[in-house]
């Protein structure tokens, strides 16, 4: 597989431009195969040991989102914004989860199953040695969701990461427990509207050389 080919520039100037926005344009929709590409982006998400404690819930139905308005203090986001994705743990991830796990790669690269267990057993002994196996998976979750604002962003397309939002009423109107899962972070992904002004405004960081040190 050929490496892609961006600039330094064009990266920087991708980051940039992308910003958590906070008005969308309600009347513009993301075409179809290149939403499909930002699912794929999170199909592609990496996670630790590649266990992937995640699932994570398109809400295409308007009325099921103009529920969860109320329970995301009555962000515009929500409802306005071309696509909502709500970034889910599996809860109490186990050992079965990790015998899926490596069932599924022994069929992907095409090896004996046997020839895993090592790696299997580690795993599993990992997973015995952390107080609190949700909080893991929760940190997880995170490194999925920059994949997608940063594959949006490389496409043109406009995002806002919200945890301003109740997790259990998002649970309980997805009905997400009954399916394994809960609500860890909301990412709503369409187009700015021009009335943003926050698009407008400069990126506030501190200098490279307060945050990034060489040692």
């Amino acid at each position: 597989m050929t490496a892609p080919n961006f600039s330094s520039e064009s990266v920087l100037q991708t980051l940039n431009w992308r910003y958590a926005t906070k008005l969308f344009d309600a009347s513009k929709k993301i075409p179809a195969d290149t939403w499909s590409a930002l699912e794929q982006s999170l199909v592609l998400a990496p996670s630790s040991f590649g266990l992937e404690p995640w699932k994570f819930f398109v809400v295409d139905d308007p009325a099921v989102r103009q529920t969860l308005l109320e329970a995301s203090w009555n962000q515009s986001q929500v409802v306005d914004a071309s696509h909502l994705v709500v970034l889910t743990i599996k809860t109490g991830l186990n050992e079965a989860d990790v015998d899926r796990s490596m069932a599924r790669t022994a069929e992907v690269r095409n090896v004996p199953l046997e020839s895993l267990e090592g790696f299997s057993n580690t795993i599993k002994g990992f997973m015995k040695s952390i107080p609190d196996v949700d909080q893991w998976s929760t940190r997880q979750v995170y490194i999925a969701l920059s994949q997608l604002m940063t594959s949006a962003a490389l496409l043109g397309i406009d995002t806002c990461p919200m945890e301003g939002f109740m997790p259990e009423k998002y649970d309980e109107i997805l009905g997400l427990p009954e399916k394994g899962y809960h609500a860890v972070v909301v990412c709503a992904i369409g187009y700015r509207s021009e009335e943003d002004k926050q698009a407008q405004r400069a990126k506030v960081r501190f200098p490279l050389e307060d945050k990034v040190q060489h040692i």
